[in-house]
């Protein structure tokens, strides 16, 4: 594997992902890598004459289109909803005078190049290979989403016959016998969601499929033409059909001549019936694939498309080309999950992006990694995004009313409908066994979904979102953690019991029966947050809003008193030498000999399934799956912490985030890559090179598959975008205090400083662009012209400027020395 270096500057070496041989074991990898989306779905990047097995697994994803099934395992029903693997549009088969179709193990490869371009998304294969009868063929495959025509996909073969001449046939398909095989620990559970609904044939040269989903009822049509074309000209062709209920093809069969390149195109379309402004998904999928252009026209419309995000979008770090490369490929792939075509759809943001069935495509916390990037790129995806959770706020509030709570109480999963789809047991690879799950109590969730949309907002001040959405759904979860929270007449103090925080170690107290843990410090502290910025939000709102909403809601002065009393006396738990406690017991449980398991499994990152193989309990254990109390850190700035924590009655030392960190860093396995990304950003001011080395982490963990195989099941997205949000909020320290974008390069180390010297991004804020450079000591803020909406205003240290239409600053950044 190799970032290609040679070519045009942006268009070439610096976003080429390239791969110069076949390797079978790494193909699932290089499939997920190496996916094509533009935000409504995405294509894995499987060869197309390649079958889903072992190997190869071709799928296809499309936001909100799940299924839910019940497999009956071990005598008990167990439901399971999933994002649904589409029909195979991409299907082509190549064969030659008549022989088997060519596959990679009926050829010899002479020469191979998998490449794909970061920027535009585009996969191309190049094959040079003898087959069993001694031809030498020349196959060149490119193949994109398009992110300029939202239904559209495409792929362009060039055929080169190098030593003979003669009759081709290429079969052009439409797959929908297609099946949810993709992780092989769900290969128990029931995956087959789509009944056919029939192909149709439009002549001479289009063919259609149609689906439905089994539970949901959502139908699904792709249409496909296919055509070859010589110099440039159609070619006459031979054409034969065959069909099924759920799969049909075409057989395109021509001439070809020693030394000749001839093209096949295949021009693809998706429709389901939750898109807007069709007739219904098989006509209006035919009518697109029989209009669409070429594939060299429809390449350039979707070119300029990307070319348009990358321009508000890239990120320019040349003093360290590797980092620069993966940012890319991150910037990428989070583009093709959430784009601007992503606001024409009900979508939320899928842990595992849309290349993928692992987590079965749901809707877990990630998005709080993911929001930051957006949030000061494209708002207007962000936007969209949360518009999910507001239109799941009903179920939300079913789901606190049925635990004898008020309020909205957001699923840890979601799918399609907002109902808390997590399992309630979860098969442990390392054992074989069915364990239960007790990750539902993950309310943390709802913690989450708050930060963003508070955060959305003060990026942006889209006070109508707050006042037409945005607000409900805040006052509700304040409303549900209030009514959670219990007050302690011992201590003087509120609690909350029955929860588990981000680290999965620790579902409940060792030999307890029921799940869920006493007073998890992030949960607390985060809670007596929202009790206070829930004030804030209706302090916001036009009186009359106001008004309303506490009317809809039976939001009165008590319970709003309630807020104010836990937002200053919630109790959060410390050991007795000072360290926050991840939850209260934490401090009891046994050391773990780390040493030893380490030398004994060597990849420790998954201790939970290790531990129960061998029969012991994690809950036993000081340790963690990843950053819990430290994701408070990571989201709050030392000052606000401090600011909390004093409010609340407690001492907030000059050594407590440092001391706390490093506790909690030597009891950390980061069975979660997202726990490399808060790590590096808590020590971003206190061990810079730490933190660097983190960064590095995450930054390779999808690329280099450093959990032994998860990624070919889909890529990280909250990892690759929470890399980009350490770019800009870490390395650059950037926030937002008294409605002013702070900034606060860490160039206290020499050697950090050297690696963000030169660094580039634009930003909004506000909704007015800026361009951000870092470059010798000194960092400069320029107001663009284009899309300009107001001045702003900008700090460095103590310095503040306010910047109008096309006005640029510069400021000297003082170098502090890190904590330590």
């Amino acid at each position: 594997m190799s970032a290609s270096t040679d070519g045009h500057r942006d268009l070439a070496g610096e976003f080429m992902l390239v791969y110069d041989e076949f390797d079978p074991l790494e193909e699932g990898l290089r499939e997920a890598l190496t996916s094509s989306g533009n935000g409504y779905f995405c294509i894995r990047g499987a060869a197309e004459w390649e079958d889903p097995g072992e190997v190869h697994y071709p799928g296809t994803y499309a936001h909100g289109i799940y299924n839910r099934l019940t497999t009956i395992l071990a005598g008990h029903p167990v439901p399971n909803e999933d994002l649904v693997n589409l029909p195979n549009s991409s299907s082509l088969s190549l064969l030659i005078e008549g022989d088997e179709p060519i596959r990679f193990a009926n050829i010899e490869l002479l020469g191979y190049r998998h490449a794909y371009d970061i920027r535009h998304a585009l996969l191309t294969r190049e094959l040079r290979f003898r087959d069993r009868a001694g031809r030498v063929t020349g196959l060149t495959s490119r193949r994109f989403v398009s992110m300029g025509r939202m239904h559209q996909s495409a792929v362009a073969w060039e055929l080169v016959p190098e030593n003979w001449s003669g009759t081709v046939e290429v079969i052009s398909s439409l797959d929908g016998r297609v099946v949810n095989r993709g992780v092989a620990r769900y290969r128990q559970l029931e995956g087959r969601h789509l009944n056919p609904e029939g192909p149709r044939i439009y002549p001479p040269d289009v063919i259609a499929l149609k689906a439905r989903t089994r539970q949901s009822k959502i139908e699904i049509a792709q249409a496909a033409r296919t055509r070859v074309y010589r110099e440039g000209a159609e070619v006459a062709v031979a054409r034969g059909t065959q069909q099924s209920d759920d799969y049909v093809h075409q057989t395109l069969a021509f001439e070809v001549d020693r030394g000749e390149a001839v093209t096949v195109e295949k021009m693809a379309a998706l429709y389901t019936s939750r898109d807007r402004a069709i007739t219904e998904p098989l006509s209006n999928a035919g009518k697109s694939a029989a209009r669409y252009p070429t594939f060299a026209e429809a390449f350039t419309g979707h070119a300029h498309a990307w070319d348009e995000l990358w321009g508000v979008c890239d990120v320019r770090l040349p003093s360290e080309p590797r980092v620069q490369f993966l940012l890319r490929l991150h910037i990428s792939h989070v583009l093709q999950t959430c784009s601007r075509l992503t606001s024409h759809h009900d979508a939320g943001v899928p842990a595992r992006g849309l290349n993928g069935e692992a987590y079965r495509g749901h809707v877990f916390w990630d998005e709080l990694y993911v929001y930051p990037f957006l949030n000061f790129r494209l708002p207007e995806i962000t936007r969209s995004l949360l518009m999910y959770r507001y239109r799941r706020l009903g179920e939300a509030r079913a789901a606190a009313a049925a635990a004898g709570l008020k309020g909205a109480m957001y699923p840890w999963q979601s799918g399609s409908d907002g109902e808390e789809e997590t399992q309630v047991i979860h098969l442990n690879p390392l054992s074989g066994r069915w364990d239960r799950d007790f990750s539902h109590n993950q309310r943390h969730v709802n913690a989450a979904i708050f930060y963003n949309v508070w955060h959305y907002c003060q990026v942006t001040h889209d006070l109508d979102f707050l006042r037409d959405h945005g607000a409900e759904m805040m006052l509700e979860i304040a409303r549900f953690w209030s009514s959670l929270a219990h007050l302690n007449p011992d201590r003087g103090r509120w609690e909350i019991h029955g929860v588990m925080g981000p680290d999965e170690f620790h579902e409940k107290y060792p030999g307890a029966s029921q799940g869920g843990l006493r007073n998890n410090a992030y949960t607390n502290v985060m809670v007596a947050w929202i009790c206070e910025t829930a004030q804030k939000v209706l302090e916001l709102l036009p009186a009359s809003r106001r008004s309303v909403l506490r009317a809809h809601m039976g939001l009165g002065d008590a319970e709003i008193e309630r807020w104010r009393e836990i937002s200053r006396r919630m109790f959060v738990p410390f050991h007795a030498d000072g360290i926050i406690s991840q939850f209260e017991g934490y401090e009891q449980l046994e050391e773990l000999d780390w040493d030893a398991y380490r030398v004994k499994h060597g990849n420790i990152q998954r201790l939970d399934r290790i531990l129960r193989a061998e029969g012991e309990d994690p809950d036993r254990f000081k340790l963690a799956k990843q950053a819990d109390t430290v994701m408070l850190f990571f989201l709050f700035s030392e000052d606000e912490l401090r600011r909390l924590f004093t409010q609340l009655g407690y001492e907030y030392g000059d050594d407590l985030a440092l001391r706390t960190i490093e506790y909690y860093d030597a009891r950390t396995s980061h069975g979660s890559t997202l726990s490399f990304v808060t790590h590096a950003g808590v020590l971003a001011g206190i061990d810079p090179e730490q933190s660097w080395e983190r960064f590095l982490v995450a930054l390779e963990s999808d690329i280099g598959d450093i959990q032994g195989g998860t990624t070919k099941e889909g890529i990280h997205l909250g990892v690759m975008a929470g890399t980009l949000d350490l770019v800009q909020r870490a390395y650059l320290g950037t926030e937002i205090r008294d409605d002013t974008l702070c900034f606060n390069p860490r160039l206290s180390d020499s050697r950090l400083a050297g690696r963000l010297d030169g660094l580039e991004v634009q930003m909004q804020f506000r909704r007015t662009p800026i361009a951000i450079r870092l470059h010798s000591g000194t960092l400069s803020v320029e107001v663009l012209a284009d899309g300009y909406s107001g001045p702003i205003r900008v700090g460095v240290g103590g310095e503040v400027r306010e910047l109008g239409w096309g006005e640029e600053a510069s400021f000297m950044v003082a170098q502090a020395p890190a904590r330590g």
